[in-house]
């Protein structure tokens, strides 16, 4: 675990003074910005221009990335010209001083997403990312049959549950349904939808919502090369929207946030595919959001885990309660979530 004494040396030490252009010596104060599953966040002061800045300490890799923070990095210099992302200022990814990587990106202002007065915004926001033209050069890794490759990562992610001697039975069995049942989906098939930078991590905490100003998405922590619906359904699912608050979508508003969002995008791109695929991206980023609970759960339960957040253990358990598991098989992979037809 990150001594606080270290990230202080570290902030307050030569090369990092340097890499800030600063004259000298310049104390560094850092204040907690909150954490997340695998990274920690604090902000600062710079000493000479006096903007605010934050700092982003990696303590893990969810896409088992030896250079983490330096895979944020170079996407936020991608996404820059968005103008909807941080702006990203510098970066030290080689652990000499420190055990972990870190960014350093410019702080936004704004509040969270509110599902029932922000969602068009939401569809603004991820229309002018989503337009964004991928650079030639970009390092964001691409999956080719993105649907497949979600599956293969919920396979993966509930190993580690169903094999554990702790699960809950009726869980495991739960589980085992919800991933026999969306593998028979048609997760092969391509789409010929464009390709563009998703964020794939879309909770409402994500989103810096300004209703005078410009809104933001921040934490680009697992970003990838894939198609729109992706980043939509993420957005959408009841995965997604319960996680931070306790809200689930109607069929109405999902299907209301699809024609803001294709309207957003006007001409900028191909969006004569959104809707086919947010319904098979719907149902198998549920099952992605089962699996990550079931995942973490164990994490959660052995010692050794680096963060812990009390308000997140408390959501997986009741991810992973039956009445919660069997309401994601029967009503939203069994049946067309967007008109409720079985």
């Amino acid at each position: 675990m990150l001594k606080e004494k270290q990230l202080r040396d570290y902030v307050n030490g030569y090369s990092f003074q340097n890499a800030m252009g600063l004259r000298g010596y310049e104390e560094i104060n850092l204040f907690p910005l909150g954490c997340g599953e695998y990274n920690l966040n604090y902000s600062f002061v710079h000493p000479i221009t006096g903007k605010r800045l934050v700092l982003r300490v990696s303590t893990a890799s969810q896409m088992h990335l030896e250079r983490q923070a330096e895979y944020e990095y170079f996407a936020l210099k991608d996404l820059e010209p968005s103008g909807r992302t941080p702006r990203a200022v510098f970066c030290d990814d080689s652990k000499k001083q420190l055990p972990y990587g870190v960014t350093v990106m410019e702080w936004l202002p704004g509040a969270p997403l509110n599902y029932q007065r922000d969602i068009r915004t939401a569809a603004e926001i991820l229309a002018d990312i989503h337009s964004l033209k991928v650079p030639e050069s970009t390092r964001i890794i691409r999956r080719e049959a993105p649907t497949q490759g979600i599956y293969d990562e919920c396979l993966a992610m509930a190993q580690h549950y169903l094999e554990w001697d702790r699960a809950d039975k009726r869980a495991c069995g739960l589980i085992d349904t919800l991933i026999t049942e969306t593998g028979g989906l048609p997760l092969k098939e391509t789409s010929g939808a464009p390709v563009c930078i998703v964020n794939t991590e879309l909770n409402s905490g994500n989103f810096l919502i300004n209703p005078d100003g410009k809104s933001y998405l921040i934490d680009w922590e697992k970003p990838l090369l894939s198609e729109p619906a992706q980043d939509l359904a993420h957005f959408l699912v009841p995965t997604t929207t319960f996680w931070k608050t306790d809200t689930i979508l109607t069929p109405e508003e999902i299907a209301t946030f699809a024609d803001n969002y294709i309207a957003a995008v006007g001409d900028r791109m191909d969006t004569s595919t959104v809707r086919e695929r947010l319904a098979l991206f719907f149902k198998v980023t549920c099952l992605r959001g089962i699996t990550w609970c079931a995942m973490a759960m164990r994490e959660y339960s052995e010692p050794g885990r680096a963060l812990r957040n009390e308000i997140t253990f408390k959501k997986i358990q009741a991810y992973l309660a039956p009445d919660f598991l069997s309401n994601i098989l029967d009503n939203y992979v069994r049946k067309d979530f967007l008109c409720g037809r079985a």
